[in-house]
Order: structure tokens, then C-alpha cells, then sequence
């Protein structure tokens, strides 16, 4: 354990992986939970919030915290794998305190928070004694220019109070290495007000990934705080059928006005995904797989899979179509599989390897069948035809498991690791808030 007059910055703690007495890794720091005192006194350390198996959140308390040095915590006997819920009284210093506006006591200037420190007491116990800031307001993409200063607790002045209009930079700097769907998870957690800070501060690629990965509660409470035009931007960028099952969330007539804000052409295939009974193979497709003429290359067919933006379902096979390209394509031929691809020459023609052996799906086809279907021919990707032929989009298995997982399954999850964690204590006593 660092010893007294230690210092740790919080944010570096971000992420930092989280070990048990056998040195087996149990989770991944999140946040750090502090007590506000009266009078100017520093906050109290708590503990830590950490991410362990399943996405649960859990607390570390801090008097079961061994080590903070070289980039790891080493934590002591059994843990409590009871989820995290902030009480009343507690702060979030990642999620709470990093970008507020505060007042420098000396100057009376206002001072945007950039990060904050904890060290060890004489009683070896932590609390916050130094606040890193930024002289003036804080700015969307922290690029402001203004003075940095490291303060003591004591120096600012306005903690206490809720803050309006706080911004996000500072977070989304700590947590910007995250994934989609980790950093979906922090979101998950924040309260509605940080929520939607967060969202207004994310570009509209990483804001549109986040939101494929969130609940639909979520989903629907930040899409209803953006401005409309933005909101339609993001739902452009989304996966297609993401997109669509999110507007169909919607009241009909918000959904009716961003369909307007919309480009024609992403909204007349919003439109078209709408038209499709949700659990069918229309309704969980998307419209953008990878068509390629048959007189295409082998090598060309390759390139479009290498494409990074292209999620590695989509890029598990190439689909061979007469034109046009675009869903609806031309009378449909057969697929190509990209091992395939890979065993033949560069010069080769697709349309000379497409195996149309398996009939397509038709957009009516329910969920069952649609599983029984992956499932029976090894497949993560299965074309959906309409009765002309012509190729309207492909089911991936990573849809098919989103309708058929339980609304709850993020959560749902962790409590399988409950189970199992709580088969493992054999009986004995957790380390208790």
C-alpha cells in the first residue's frame, strides 16, 4: 500500500485492473466514491467502484484496498458482489465532479475541474486534498487555453451544489480507450442529468455506436434530449435496423418528425425496415451488407471485407447480385463465404463461387425459424429475399440474439455471476459497506 502522504490522481485509476490476494484479476476500476464533509473539510475516500464479470458494478472499500502502485490495485479477502448502488450521501468522482464549475476562493474566477487527487492520512485512511483546474469555463472538445493549477481542497468553493450544464470532456477523456459497449455501460449508470451531458458531448459516430449498446429505455431518453436535427443525424449513422427498432420506440409522431429531418433515401429504408413485423427476418435485418456484381474480382471482393467499419458478421461473406447494388439489389445470385475467398486467386470472378445451395430467407420468416436456420447450417449471417428475388438486407447472428435474449440480459448477466460467486464463498462472510 502507498504510505502516508501518498498521492494518487483519480483519473489514472481509471481502468486500472483490480487483483485479489492469489493475484487473480477480479475486475476493472470505474470510479472512486467519496463523502462530501462540511465546513471545507476534504472529502473521504470510500471506495472504489468496480466493474467485475457480466458488467456488475460492484464496492471496494477502501479499508480492503492493499495496494495502488505500478498501475494495479491489489485488493484483501473475499468480496461483495452485491451490486453498487450510490446512497444519498455518497459522490461519484469520475461521473460527478470531473468538469464542474467551481469558484477559486482566493480570486473568485471560476475554475473547471480537470481531475482530482487522494492521499493517505496518518490514520491510513484517504481523502481528497488537491484539485487539478482549468481557469474558465470548460469547453466541449477541452481544447480551452486557459491557466491550469493544482489547488488544495480548501482553494475552491461549490461542490456542494448541483450542477447545471456541467459538460462531459473530462469524462470522456478518462474513459475514452473504453469500447461502444463498456462505455455504454458507464452511461448505463449515470444519473439522467449526467446522461444526456455525456451524449451531447460525444462526436455522432462514437454517440451512435454507444447507443446501439444501450438499453432502449436509455436509448429513448437520450435521442428525446438532443436537439431534432441532431437526433436525426445520429439515427443516420446508426446500423439500419438498430436505427429502426430504436424509432419504433418512439411516439409515432416524434419518429414521424425525424423521419422528415432525415435524408430521403435513410429514411425511406427506415421506412421499409417499419413496414416489418419486429421479429421477423425484415425486422431484424440490416440493409447494408456487402453486394458485389458477378463479374467482380476475388480481389475486390476481398477489399470490401477488410473494410474496418464493417462489423465482422457483415464481413463473414460477400452476397453476388445483379444491379443495382443497393438493397433492393437486382435478382439475387448466391453468397460467397470470405474463406473462400481466401483459397482462390486474386483474378477469380465471385460469380463463379457463389454457393446458392441454401434457399434465402423471406422477410416474413419468424424468429424460431430464423435460429433453427443459423443454427442448423453453422451460419452467422443469412440473406433475406423478397418474393422477386431481390435481396433486401442479411440477419446476423448478433441480432438474432438480441431478440432472443431476455430486455434485461446486460443485466441479466451479472447475476449468473452472482450465482456462481455466491457457490464460491461456500458460506462464508462478505466484506460489507
Amino acid at each position: 500500500m502507498a504510505g502516508p502522504g501518498s498521492r494518487v490522481f483519480i483519473s489514472h485509476l481509471s481502468g486500472v485492473a483490480v487483483f485479489d490476494p492469489n493475484g487473480d484479476q477480479v475486475g476493472r476500476v470505474r470510479d472512486v466514491v467519496v463523502s462530501l464533509r462540511l465546513g471545507g473539510r476534504p472529502p473521504r475516500v470510500l471506495g472504489l467502484v468496480v466493474e467485475v464479470v457480466g458488467r456488475r458494478r460492484i464496492f471496494l472499500p477502501m479499508t480492503r484496498v492493499t495496494s495502488l502502485e505500478s498501475g494495479q490495485v491489489l485488493s484483501t479477502g473475499l468480496l461483495n458482489m452485491r451490486r453498487f448502488e450510490q446512497r444519498p450521501s455518497e459522490t461519484l468522482v469520475l461521473a460527478e465532479l470531473l468538469d464542474r464549475t467551481v469558484t477559486r476562493t482566493k480570486t473568485a474566477d471560476e475554475v473547471t475541474v480537470l481531475d482530482v487527487a487522494m492521499v493517505q492520512t496518518r490514520l491510513r485512511e484517504w481523502e481528497i486534498d488537491r484539485v487539478f483546474v482549468q481557469v474558465g469555463r470548460p469547453s466541449r472538445l477541452r481544447k480551452a487555453k486557459g491557466e491550469q493549477l493544482l489547488l488544495d481542497w480548501s482553494a475552491v468553493t461549490g461542490f456542494s451544489l448541483a450542477e447545471e450544464g456541467q459538460g462531459a470532456a473530462n469524462l470522456l477523456a478518462t474513459f475514452e480507450q473504453l469500447r461502444p459497449a463498456d462505455l455504454a455501460n458507464v452511461m448505463h449508470h449515470l444519473s439522467s442529468k449526467r446522461r444526456a451531458e455525456v451524449a451531447a458531448a460525444l462526436d455522432d459516430d462514437r454517440l451512435a455506436d454507444v447507443l446501439e449498446e444501450l438499453p432502449e429505455d436509455d436509448q429513448v431518453e437520450i435521442i428525446g434530449k438532443l436537439q431534432e436535427e441532431r437526433a436525426a443525424d445520429i439515427l443516420e449513422t446508426m446500423d439500419p435496423d438498430d436505427a429502426a427498432d430504436l424509432l419504433s420506440e418512439l411516439p409515432e409522431a416524434d419518429a414521424e418528425r425525424l423521419l422528415r429531418l432525415m435524408e430521403p433515401a435513410e429514411a425511406e429504408e427506415m421506412r421499409r425496415l417499419l413496414s416489418y413485423e419486429e421479429d421477423t427476418a425484415g425486422g431484424l435485418m440490416t440493409t447494408e451488407p456487402i453486394v458485389l456484381e458477378p463479374d467482380a474480382s476475388v480481389a475486390e471482393a476481398l477489399a470490401r471485407v477488410r473494410v474496418s467499419d464493417t462489423k465482422p458478421a457483415l464481413a463473414a461473406q460477400v452476397y453476388v447480385c445483379r444491379p443495382p447494388n443497393e438493397t433492393p439489389t437486382g435478382t439475387y445470385l448466391g453468397t460467397v463465404h470470405f474463406q473462400r475467398l481466401l483459397r482462390e486467386p486474386p483474378y477469380t470472378l465471385v460469380g463463379s463461387l457463389v454457393d446458392d445451395d441454401l434457399d434465402p430467407l423471406p422477410p416474413n420468416t419468424p424468429l424460431p425459424l430464423i435460429t433453427s436456420y443459423l443454427a442448423t447450417y453453422n451460419l452467422v449471417a443469412a440473406p433475406v429475399v423478397d418474393e422477386d428475388d431481390h435481396l433486401l438486407g442479411t440477419v446476423t447472428v448478433d441480432d438474432v440474439l438480441d431478440h432472443l435474449l431476455p430486455d434485461d440480459w446486460r443485466e441479466g448477466a451479472a447475476h449468473a455471476a452472482d450465482a456462481h460467486t455466491e457457490a464460491d464463498a461456500d458460506g462464508g462472510v462478505r466484506g460489507g459497506r
